[in-house]
């Protein structure tokens, strides 16, 4: 497997507004403000050590056994959200 190249050190503006973990796997929350407002997205990986090298790498690929665990990450995602939208003063966003 080629090995990932790690993404740029991150500026004050480019951080996580939040990071929720479970075992391998890990929810990021973002905020990105646009011409609208600003919106939040989410972002899902599981790290996995590379058996031969043993270096630790992420990937955006799941497993049986973890999709009940990234339901209950996207969930805490959402709370998340919810969370920082009503400190905001915002309304929920439809689509």
């Amino acid at each position: 497997m080629a090995k990932q190249q790690q993404p740029p050190a991150e500026s004050a503006a480019n951080r996580p507004v939040h990071t929720i973990r479970h075992r391998s796997l890990k929810a990021t929350v973002w905020r990105n403000e646009t011409d609208s407002g600003t919106m939040y997205n989410v972002t899902i990986t599981r790290s996995y050590r590379d058996k031969e090298t043993q270096e630790w790498h992420d990937t955006h690929s799941f497993g049986y056994d973890d999709l009940m665990n990234v339901a209950k990450l996207m969930y805490d995602a959402h709370s998340v959200i919810s969370g920082l939208r009503a400190k905001e003063g915002a309304t929920p966003r439809s689509k």
